[in-house]
């Protein structure tokens, strides 16, 4: 069934800890603690943090002990990961993080689950060798998260204390129908990541809803797409704080990795013709400008994906701009 408006849309928050020009790590952990607390108050429904590796841009490395931070500081925010890259871990280590997270702060965490590497090749084989193999057991290794939550498995040889019967909810994250379809067949919900591969959104949620078969977690498709979000109070201060973002993605592009810079007032002056046109395919699903011109947008997205919530990343380089950024939205998510 269609989602009326926005406001039958819920609402939540992907952060990755991003580090900007003349910030520490700490700093960006401690913004990213105070966003948490900032969007509780304004109706969120989950913060979120994405496992990254050696990035200096990033600090969300250490994604369950940074969640841990959060949670401390919360007391309503569902807290989860969007996502753990399962492929570098141990399942049964995992769900001892996520278990004693659930097991400190019940019926507040969620497992986004991705089988990506989070980082470069190089890096990925220092994680974990046989990360390959990993990758091609990503849905046995699932399933395996599933077992270790359940009370089914309090007879097992191995088990997860704590975690076991704590009945973490698992998300598949993804950007391809190879997702959609392993989503689909465990009846789990769905995070797609048009945020920054918006290629197969639309094919691969359709390939999830009519393929999705009913579970113990969910009865029916549940589908969550990633936005970029940047709001200001006019399209021309909203265009001017995105070029902060823009010059984040043109480091993927390029491979520079170096913390995010400050808003420029002509991105002419910092990308060639190539790298723009990168950058803009990557960024289709973004919505940058004026609580009018962002509500919009945002609207004709979820009406065309059917959302049952929305995810959004929004990369500033002024923390306050940010939290900013995030009223804004919510005020648009409840018809102000």
């Amino acid at each position: 069934m269609s989602k009326n408006s926005l406001s039958d849309v819920k609402y939540s928050v992907l952060d990755l800890a991003v580090i900007t020009e003349g910030q520490t790590p700490a700093d960006a952990i401690n913004n990213s603690r105070d966003l948490a607390k900032h969007v509780e108050d304004l109706g969120y429904t989950r913060f979120w943090m994405a496992e990254h590796h050696n990035m200096e841009n990033i600090a969300s490395s250490a994604t369950s002990v940074l969640l841990g931070y959060v949670a401390e500081a919360t007391e309503s925010l569902r807290i989860g990961s969007g996502g753990v890259m399962l492929p570098n871990h141990s399942p049964l280590v995992i769900a001892e993080h996520y278990g004693t997270l659930a097991t400190l702060y019940p019926d507040r965490i969620d497992l986004g689950l991705g089988r990506a590497p989070g980082t470069d090749q190089k890096t990925a084989q220092a994680i974990r060798p046989d990360r390959m193999q990993q990758v091609q057991q990503f849905p046995r290794n699932v399933q395996q998260l599933q077992q270790y939550f359940s009370s089914d498995n309090s007879s097992a040889d191995v088990r997860a204390i704590p975690g076991e019967g704590t009945q973490v909810p698992l998300w598949i994250l993804g950007s391809s129908t190879d997702s959609a379809h392993l989503a689909a067949a465990l009846g789990l919900p769905y995070v797609f990541a048009s945020h920054f591969s918006p290629q197969q959104l639309h094919a691969a949620l359709q390939v999830y809803r009519e393929k999705f078969e009913p579970s113990d977690q969910l009865d029916e498709p549940y589908v969550l797409p990633c936005v970029n979000i940047v709001i200001a109070d006019t399209d021309k201060q909203a265009e001017f704080l995105s070029t902060s973002l823009k010059q984040m993605f043109m480091g993927v592009v390029t491979g520079n990795r170096d913390p995010m810079p400050p808003p420029v007032d002509d991105m002419n002056t910092v990308w060639n013709l190539r790298t723009k046109m990168a950058v803009e395919q990557m960024l289709k699903y973004t919505f940058v400008g004026s609580k009018e011109t962002v509500r919009e947008e945002l609207s004709d997205f979820t009406e065309q994906t059917d959302a049952d919530e929305i995810m959004t990343a929004t990369y500033i380089y002024d923390h306050n701009q940010r939290l900013k950024s995030h009223r804004l939205l919510s005020e648009i998510m409840n018809g102000k």
